[in-house]
């Protein structure tokens, strides 16, 4: 389906000079699109987009057999053909579903300003993987000295946001690898950019990969590792025997009291009571059984 283009990306294009072409032209919004023939365009090698999602590709295509494009492609001349500036998703998928041309805007565009559209034209996507993302925002601010706030602003993020994302380029490798192939979320991945210590950054990537672990299971880990105060005292097997019967005399007394089946999930440190109750005067008895033992 057809996406806007994000304002950072309009705003660049906006001021560059079209290249006319001898193709059927057609005009939208002031600007001419033609129809070029598929054959003739080559993708980027400075693509930024290493990887392209299977399933979102088999949808986009699908889409575009019924829709066919609805934005067109932006491209460069050179030479006798033309080189990809930004859409080579859809370019994939009308490959894909075997068209012959396809629509596309054609602009003057340096080497330079090429890679700095492809660059936002790419973080403008909802589903650019996290590794692709920093590396994207830290090889835009580097090709334009941009500052992280100026940064934010043109892509249209928070600056805590980008603060965030180029974070990750400080993980390990392998780290990364996991990423890019989303064994890892980002959240996971944010969280690992806290372990300094690379062996423990990699052991906890790959014991978390492939849903094996949440993110929230995973920083309540890193908060132990690094903080190894604040981790819950292992109990001796004798302190453990000790506490379960504990507990178990203590639900047989509540059973007692309430006259009723209770049931406790968890252990000393957390869990639930289970009450049960059979009727409303059942669930009438037991809370006046509560009111008395307030007053007590």
């Amino acid at each position: 389906m057809a996406r806007r283009i994000g304002k950072g990306l309009s705003e660049l294009l906006a001021n560059i000079e079209d290249e006319r072409v001898q193709a059927p032209a057609m005009e939208s919004a002031g600007e001419a699109v033609y129809q070029i023939d598929l054959e003739s365009i080559s993708p980027n090698p400075d693509q930024p987009r290493k990887y392209f999602n299977e399933d979102a590709q088999r949808e986009l295509q699908e889409s575009i057999k019924v829709h066919g494009i609805l934005q067109p492609l932006i491209l460069a001349k050179r030479g006798d053909g033309y080189i990809i500036v930004a859409g080579e998703r859809r370019y994939r998928a009308a490959k894909a579903v075997g068209m012959a041309t396809v629509p596309a805007l054609v602009k003057r565009i340096d080497d330079s300003l090429m890679r700095e559209i492809s660059l936002i034209e790419n973080l403008q996507r909802e589903d650019l993987n996290p590794i692709e993302e920093a590396e994207a925002i830290d090889e835009l601010i580097r090709l334009n000295g941009y500052t992280q706030e100026k940064l934010a602003q043109r892509i249209g993020k928070a600056r805590s946001s980008v603060t965030n994302i180029l974070r990750l380029l400080g993980l390990d490798d392998e780290v990364k690898e996991l990423v890019r192939q989303n064994r890892l979320s980002a959240g996971h991945a944010r969280a690992l950019a806290a372990v300094a210590n690379r062996e423990a950054q990699v052991d906890f990537a790959f014991r978390a990969a492939d849903g094996e672990m949440s993110v929230r299971e995973l920083e309540q880990r890193i908060k132990f590792f690094l903080h190894p105060e604040t981790a819950p005292r292992k109990l001796s097997p004798k302190e453990r025997e000790r506490l379960s019967g504990e507990m178990r005399a203590f639900v047989d007394d509540m059973k007692r009291v309430f006259a009723t089946k209770v049931k406790l999930v968890g252990n000393e440190s957390k869990g639930r009571i289970y009450i049960d109750y059979f009727s409303r005067d059942d669930l009438e008895r037991i809370y006046e059984l509560i009111e008395k033992l307030k007053n007590i």
